[in-house]
């Protein structure tokens, strides 16, 4: 069962109080938040008011605050959970990343002044180039829940199948996670993020094809995981048939923070799984 949601029926869209002295000019973090649902891998979304476009989750950063907890600030607004895996994979910086976009810019300038939460100062001062830290984070989506921000009407988890045209060069942004996330998966026990307490092995290698983009050897894929020792296997599943039934696991947490410490050491990039 997904985690209730409330929303505060007092909760003001307006601008929050910005003391820009406060913030470091030109440099700001996206946020590509993953989750998994459905054998689909889902990206959480915000979507800007009056028709405006589809974004990444992101945020301003403090002259007196680390560029993570710039990050984990934003996961919390925007999911409404402290504790995330999260981890830092890019800097994108290119200098025509935003004026690339000028219709766009115009057009979130447009929204912002139509629901009175840009004045002039603000405006401008978001309308610098920006330098923008990514950071991406992996999460049960029934854990989580999705909140926008003063500028938006939306925040929802989109497939990434389905995934919209974003503004600026946040589809950009989200292919540069991906490759990452492929990496990652030799290195990092990332399942444990994604997957419930307890899953069978079918459901783990459904998530490993999902990230990497095509089938995987049962087997193989068994054989190389097993050989982990990160699960724990438990009981089998309730099916009815008792001969059939799958075994359910568990990631062995004692296991997996010695993998996140020191890594896996694998690989599942080449042409055939080893």
């Amino acid at each position: 069962m997904n985690k209730k949601c409330t929303t505060d029926p007092d909760r003001s869209y307006k601008q929050p109080e910005f003391d820009l002295d406060k913030y470091i000019p030109g440099h700001s973090v996206d946020c590509v938040i993953v989750g998994y649902e459905n054998q689909q891998l889902k990206i959480l979304l915000v979507k800007w008011k009056l028709g405006g476009p589809w974004a990444l989750p992101g945020g301003f950063v403090g002259r007196d605050q680390d560029l993570e907890a710039a990050a984990h600030q934003v996961l919390e607004e925007r999911t409404g959970l402290k504790s995330i895996f999260l981890q830092q994979f890019h800097t994108f910086g290119r200098s025509d990343r935003h004026s690339r976009f000028k219709e766009q810019m115009d057009q979130v300038k447009a929204i912002s002044q139509q629901l009175g939460t840009m004045d002039l100062k603000f405006s401008k001062w978001a309308s610098q180039r920006f330098i923008s830290t990514g950071y991406f984070a992996l999460t049960e989506i029934k854990k989580t829940c999705p909140k926008p921000d003063f500028l938006s009407e939306k925040c929802e988890w989109v497939s990434l199948e389905k995934l919209p045209e974003l503004i600026f060069d946040h589809n950009k942004i989200v292919d540069k996670t991906l490759k990452h996330l492929r990496i990652q998966l030799n290195f990092l026990p990332i399942g444990i993020s994604l997957m419930p307490h307890k899953f069978t092995m079918q459901d783990l290698q459904k998530l490993y094809e999902a990230i990497l983009q095509r089938p995987l050897e049962r087997s193989n894929f068994q054989r190389k995981i097993l050989k982990l020792g990160m699960l724990h296997r438990n009981g089998k599943l309730l099916t009815g048939a008792a001969n059939k039934a799958p075994y359910l696991y568990s990631f062995n947490l004692e296991k997996y923070n010695s993998m996140v410490e020191n890594g896996i050491g694998f690989s599942y990039l080449g042409d055939k799984i080893l």
